[in-house]
């Protein structure tokens, strides 16, 4: 398998609204598709969304459970600033912050927000990670 991420796709409960979030409060560029689902392009993937009933369906699992999914979503920035503003956006298009962004014990900055559903997003600007595209060399 090559190391590489296609597509995330996030189980949601109105896919209208989460659509919403991510569209017009986030910014994403949303593609053509059915109306069952939704894709946006992502820098090197997809991210969708899709009802979560039926993606529980369609994976073969229970759809019932609550509470922390055990993992987040990271998008790393180029600068502490543009933490701030994505964090800003974010809560302006009705995410929830989870944890305000501030320096962190690795270096950084970083803050959390919860979306519609409450799955985690991490905003971090990491001074030793490279934002760049994945066939870009590193060049720090």
């Amino acid at each position: 398998m090559k190391p590489r991420v296609s597509m995330i796709t996030l189980g949601v409960t109105d896919l209208q609204r989460s659509i919403a979030f991510y569209e017009a409060g986030l910014g994403l560029p949303r593609m053509d598709s059915p109306p069952e689902v939704a894709f946006f392009t992502l820098n090197g993937t997809w991210l969708g969304l899709y009802g979560r009933d039926d993606l529980a369906k369609d994976a073969g699992v229970d759809g019932a459970s609550s509470g922390f999914a055990g993992f987040s979503l990271a998008h790393n920035v180029s600068s502490e600033h543009e933490v701030d503003q994505i964090m800003a956006q974010a809560a302006a298009a009705g995410a929830r912050t989870t944890k305000a962004a501030r320096k962190t014990d690795w270096g950084g900055y970083a803050g959390y927000f919860s979306d519609p559903d409450g799955y985690l997003w991490e905003i971090a600007h990491n001074p030793f990670f490279w934002v760049g595209p994945p066939d870009e060399p590193v060049g720090l």
